[in-house]
């Protein structure tokens, strides 16, 4: 390299380098079984390709080579051998057949959401949840507490719903763990005639509607009880669940419970006239924007012509103890106008 960018003498060269003339002039020698030992190592890694040269300079000595571990060595690296990097193993993901970003449900039993949740008791023992939710009505379907869930017992969770609400799924949304992509539930699908909608590994923005109701059930159950055995974990899971349907203001159903979510849209649709919503996430919303009120739930059909419902204003207090200006009250109109906030002066 010297001598051909430099442009030295090889005396000079040689001599910068430390090394002696007879270095450059000798032509180094092959052994006569050089390409048969290099064709025996490439032989031993296409067939064990997680050993290195140690262990094949074993198995060489082993088959009669005399060989030291040195020239091993040597020619192993220059016929450029050597350990691959370990990659991770291929999961197996669920075959959809609808995508999963284009499904929306529009009506309840349309599309079930699954997920599984972790805790642990108080002797540090694993309790494994399965969440079932229902995207349009929020409703909590099921919330199975055990110390292990497979794809038997999850198809057993499914198979029992179905027979306490009368009808199947129309899709199955879940992620690719192992026990929904089961041979087991991709069966009990096929037979439940249940289309399935997988989202894509490491997406669980995908699947919002059951990670939130997971979230809700950290902050409010897990994150705050200690159980002490499975069975006061599954006796207040169901409580909880409960409480859940029936009594816990959902903020996308306009604060009513999906339970009470669930039975308004059953009898406006028994009326011919269902609730029909573009967007669950909307919440229980006119398509002019305007919030529907409980009080409206209990109206007649019969009577929804005879005019609009006239509500008596709620006054408004504030907060910091502010009297009023000038005599005015401010009150809300809960009438469905454009204009909320009203000012009545009383003169």
């Amino acid at each position: 390299m010297l001598e051909d960018r430099l442009g030295l003498s090889e005396r000079r060269a040689c001599q910068i380098a430390g090394q002696h003339r007879s270095t450059q002039r000798r032509e180094p020698l092959r052994a006569s079984d050089d390409a048969a030992l290099r064709g025996a190592l490439r032989k031993v890694s296409r067939e064990r390709p997680r050993w290195g040269y140690r262990r094949a300079h074993a198995r060489l000595v082993e088959e009669g080579w005399e060989i030291n571990r040195k020239r091993c060595q040597r020619l192993w690296r220059e016929e450029g051998l050597r350990v691959p990097v370990r990659r991770r193993k291929r999961r197996r993901l669920g075959e959809s057949t609808v995508p999963a970003a284009r499904l929306r449900a529009e009506r309840p039993d349309q599309v079930w959401a699954l997920d599984f949740q972790f805790d642990q008791t108080a002797d540090g023992r694993i309790l494994k949840l399965l969440h079932v939710v229902d995207e349009f009505t929020r409703e909590a379907l099921a919330m199975e507490c055990r110390r292990r869930i497979d794809s038997d017992a999850t198809v057993g969770v499914l198979e029992r719903l179905v027979a306490e609400r009368g009808s199947a799924p129309e899709h199955v949304r879940c992620d690719n763990g192992p026990e929904l992509t089961a041979n087991a539930l991709r069966d009990w699908c096929q037979f439940a005639k249940a289309g399935s909608a997988y989202i894509e590994p490491g997406s669980p923005w995908q699947n919002p509607y059951v990670e939130s109701f997971g979230s809700r059930v950290r902050d409010e159950l897990l994150g705050v009880e200690l159980f002490s055995s499975l069975t006061e974990a599954q006796v207040m899971v169901a409580d909880w669940r409960h409480d859940y349907n029936e009594r816990r203001p959902h903020s996308s159903l306009q604060m009513l419970a999906p339970a009470r979510f669930a039975r308004a849209w059953r009898e406006s649709a028994e009326n011919g006239r269902p609730i029909t919503l573009a967007d669950p996430a909307a919440g229980r919303r006119t398509p002019q924007g305007a919030s529907i009120s409980a009080a409206e739930d209990r109206i007649d059909p019969h009577q929804a012509d005879a005019g609009p419902q006239v509500v008596p204003a709620v006054p408004l207090r504030s907060p910091s103890g502010l009297a009023p200006r000038d005599g005015d009250i401010t009150t809300y109109d809960a009438t469905p106008t454009d204009h909320r906030l009203s000012l009545r002066v009383d003169r």
